[in-house]
């Protein structure tokens, strides 16, 4: 004798997927409606939402670069990048400082506290170079707004019958421009050689 099985235990052992089909397929309107809200959720969403092919999670930042050529980086960093380190001290919203002296170059790089608008920063900045004290001739200036991540390239220019100061003015007047005006260059920053007087 077999036992019978009563007409509602086949729902009762039902799997989560199948009651999930079933209900779509009495459903049909409302999951067409779900669909259709989807879709267009999406479509909202591509033209809104801004995409980068590397998009920039990093912090706000402000480099501030001074050339004193001819000087070791010993002077450099004595009397160049110390100063500006000590200036730019206590400015709102400052996480951390880092800085670099080479033979002619000082580099500071101001990190800002996420969420700190990179304008506001940067005026900050501008702000505070006026009160800093450096040699005779030597004035700091702030790189343009661009990732951290922006240093793509570097290249030198040699040349067996030009001078030092031919090239820099080739690199001023020729190719920096050029370079400047290929979509998504900042920048281009020449270090070395000497500038016609």
């Amino acid at each position: 004798m077999s036992a019978a099985i009563p007409p509602d235990a086949s729902r009762r052992d039902a799997s989560v997927i199948n009651r999930i089909v079933a209900f779509a397929l009495q459903q049909r309107l409302l999951v067409v409606l779900l669909s259709l809200a989807l879709v267009a959720a999406g479509v909202w969403a591509y033209n809104v939402l801004p995409m980068d092919a590397y998009p920039d999670l990093s912090p706000p930042m402000v480099e501030i670069i001074t050339q004193w050529p001819g000087h070791s980086a010993e002077e450099v960093e004595r009397l160049i990048t110390i100063p500006v380190e000590l200036q730019m001290n206590a400015i709102p919203g400052l996480v951390t400082k880092r800085s670099i002296s080479l033979y002619g170059l000082s580099d500071v790089t101001l990190t800002f506290a996420n969420g700190t608008d990179n304008y506001f920063a940067r005026q900050r900045v501008y702000n505070r170079l006026p009160g800093i004290t450096l040699p005779g001739g030597v004035s700091p200036s702030i790189s343009p707004m661009s990732p951290p991540s922006g240093l793509v390239y570097r290249y030198v220019l040699q040349s067996s019958d030009r001078s030092p100061m031919e090239l820099k003015t080739l690199e001023d007047w020729v190719i920096a421009p050029q370079y400047r005006s290929v979509p998504g260059v900042a920048d281009d920053s020449a270090f070395g050689g000497g500038n016609m007087q």
